[in-house]
């Protein structure tokens, strides 16, 4: 039975300040600072007065504006289009059609891959369902969107490549990097913290953990991206930063990245597009310690912070 939606004015009596400023008088909440902007969870997101479906969790992506962003509506019919002439801009306005809740904006800068579109949406106008409380909460119509999902398989890289804030703001950005954390690997003390790190003598590295879609990207193309995004010729350095602590590494999972890493290797080396030999060890992944919460995606927090990782890209292998 196919289930009715409308405005609520229950639901609408129990917002809070800022879900009823942005839904009913069309206001914006905070970038980064938001319920939903960094979720990775596998899920439907409803309009929070009305509860009609609107996006999914798969046709999320990480925009870097600190806003939820969505490649397309999970249901066309449910998101309408507005001509927003306010605050000295021309905007598309999207608003929930049932709901008539005010839900963000429309832009076309999105994934070119993946239609060109961005729904930049307010967390405040959304209530998120995660998949395996679909069914329960009588969304279980969507349920296949996420079992697909599910099934797909992921696979992880450990890459070093100098302070690990500017290695993880580039690669997440990457198509079929999945999610990110940073750390440290490749030494010999044990449950290390950054200031442990930093001391230099635990023999590891900053580190970057990256889980990825191989049915999207290739455990070699993280590798292309991984050599022009850093220099790797230079020794235990990158930039003003010196030391072990910033070495380039490969981490094995196994002998086929292996492999691979020498591979790619060899084709740099022969391209004689670096300024000098590749000096980046390759060797089998231990175990690897997360650093502490505040340098997690610390770039997305503090977007002026630090960094000495750009993309050179006339290092590039020729395709």
């Amino acid at each position: 039975m196919t289930k009715s939606y409308k405005k609520d004015d229950s639901a609408i009596a129990q917002l809070d300040n800022l879900q009823y400023q942005v839904t009913q008088q069309c206001g914006t909440e905070p970038p980064f600072n938001n319920a939903f902007w960094d979720n990775k969870e596998p899920g439907l997101y409803v309009d929070i007065v009305s509860g009609e479906p609107l996006f999914s969790s798969t046709d999320k992506f990480d925009s870097g504006t600190g806003w939820p962003s969505f490649t397309q509506p999970v249901e066309a019919d449910n998101v309408t289009d507005h001509q927003d002439e306010s605050h000295g801009m021309s905007r598309t306005e999207v608003r929930s059609r049932h709901g008539d809740s005010h839900l963000g904006h429309v832009f076309p800068d999105g994934p070119q891959d993946r239609g060109g579109l961005r729904y930049c949406i307010n967390s405040a106008s959304l209530r998120f369902i995660p998949a395996d409380k679909l069914e329960d909460e009588g969304y279980g119509e969507y349920q296949h969107l996420f079992e697909a999902k599910k099934a797909a398989t992921e696979e992880t890289a450990l890459l070093a490549g100098g302070c690990y804030w500017g290695m993880e703001e580039l690669f997440r950005k990457q198509p079929g990097v999945l999610r990110t954390r940073v750390g440290f690997t490749g030494g010999h003390v044990p449950d290390v913290s950054y200031s442990d790190v930093k001391q230099g003598h635990t023999g590891h590295a900053e580190a970057l953990e990256i889980v990825y879609d191989p049915q999207k990207t290739s455990y070699r193309e993280l590798l292309e991206f991984f050599f022009i995004m850093h220099d790797p010729t230079t020794k235990n350095r990158q930039g003003n930063d010196v030391g072990d602590s910033y070495r380039s590494a490969i981490f094995c999972m196994n002998e086929e990245q292996a492999r691979v890493a020498s591979e790619v290797i060899k084709d740099f080396n022969a391209s004689g597009k670096l300024p000098g030999p590749i000096v980046t060890e390759v060797v089998k992944a231990g175990p690897f310690y997360e650093a502490e919460p505040e340098h997690q995606d610390y770039l997305q927090h503090y977007p002026a912070g630090y960094t000495c990782h750009w993309v050179r890209k006339d290092w590039a292998l020729d395709k």
